[in-house]
């Protein structure tokens, strides 16, 4: 064949939906960047484990009586958010799960289903950069991003937020709360070499819209509740 014909074929057929995926430390303003986008989200804090899963991570150095790894990749159900996110670019729809952070379980399960017309969504959670490479090797990524801030700030907005929706105990999120902003630094390094573009809010917006122009004109999504989990 002449070289004039040559052509590349990709492994993976074209996806009518790509996604892009928002990381950054807890409480660094995710979701309330991925609202002001007007894109479709998906929250990835709904694929955590449930609280009597015996595969939980433990903090390291604590007494005997100590605090759950919520921050660990290892309290995240990876493989089901990837299945989400492959079905919601393959078919616009998905079963997702919907999770009390309050509760530490599951307490039931929704159908996220995108507009026919929408090219692009947001999924958003402190995991996000877990599942770049995953992403980009399914051939369903538009973006990857890191929403960074000063750790301060991402201290204070984290626990306000957490008070007011009643997430864990109070000295639960205080001892999170300043591990965290110890690490904070060190948490944005980590997303950046997974392949999350480290960013401010206004670049990240910026990023957003050039995506969303990129892939022609944003629809809506909606959500239809779906059955309670089983009591076990």
């Amino acid at each position: 064949m002449h070289a004039a014909h040559w052509f590349l074929v990709s492994p993976h057929p074209a996806v009518p939906v790509r996604v892009v995926l928002l990381a950054g430390p807890s409480g660094s303003g995710k979701s309330s960047l991925a609202a002001a986008s007007g894109l479709p989200v998906l929250s990835l804090d709904d694929f955590y484990k449930d609280a009597d899963d015996p595969t939980l991570p433990l903090v390291a150095g604590q007494g005997p009586q100590r605090d759950i790894d919520w921050d660990s990749p290892l309290s995240w159900d990876r493989a089901r958010a990837l299945t989400a996110i492959g079905e919601l670019c393959r078919t616009r729809s998905a079963d997702v799960p919907v999770y009390s952070i309050a509760e530490s379980t599951r307490t039931g399960t929704e159908t996220l289903t995108l507009d026919r017309t929408t090219p692009l969504f947001i999924a958003e959670g402190i995991f996000a950069a877990d599942i770049v490479e995953s992403c980009r090797e399914l051939g369903v990524l538009a973006d990857a991003l890191c929403l960074r801030g000063r750790p301060s700030t991402t201290f204070r907005r984290r626990l306000l937020r957490d008070l007011r929706e009643g997430r864990k105990s109070v000295p639960f999120l205080l001892r999170r709360g300043f591990r965290l902003m110890r690490s904070e630094r060190a948490i944005v390094q980590r997303q950046a070499a997974l392949g999350a573009y480290p960013c401010g809010r206004e670049e990240a917006l910026g990023r957003l819209a050039a995506a969303a122009c990129a892939r022609g004109p944003v629809g809506a999504a909606v959500r239809e509740r779906g059955s309670e989990p089983a009591a076990s």
